[in-house]
């Protein structure tokens, strides 16, 4: 895969997250994507920060999405390569302090295959 190919495909991601789009968001993921997230540790700690499979994907952003309804990603850089997609973006939420944030997304053939976030 290009890294173009790759950069679409994050383009497309930040489409479907800002608008809520669950099933847009999800149709960019493999059925067995993992991702890791500091919040999911904090706030499911049974998890370890780490879910597995699009339904579990499905059920941690539905709770985002409705318990934050004017959580929005602001895109402030993207690299890809053939593999991955390095995101930097600003998560704004309205009432809470704006939050850089750096996730990487692992791409094989044209499906998200693991997210990782990074932040403060």
């Amino acid at each position: 895969m290009t890294s173009t190919k790759n950069l679409s495909i994050a383009h497309k991601w930040f489409e479907a997250f800002n608008n809520h789009n669950l099933d847009q968001l999800l149709s960019l993921y493999d059925e067995d994507a993992e991702h890791f997230s500091p919040k999911l540790k904090i706030k499911k700690p049974e998890t370890n920060g780490l879910v597995k499979g699009k339904q579990s994907l499905h059920d941690w952003w539905q709770e985002a999405f409705e318990q934050l309804p004017t959580l929005q990603y602001k895109v402030t850089s993207l690299t890809a390569n053939e593999n991955r997609v390095f995101m930097e973006y600003v998560r704004t939420v309205q009432g809470e302090n704006d939050m850089l944030v750096a996730e990487v997304l692992e791409i094989k053939e044209e499906k998200i295959v693991f997210s990782r976030v990074y932040h403060e």
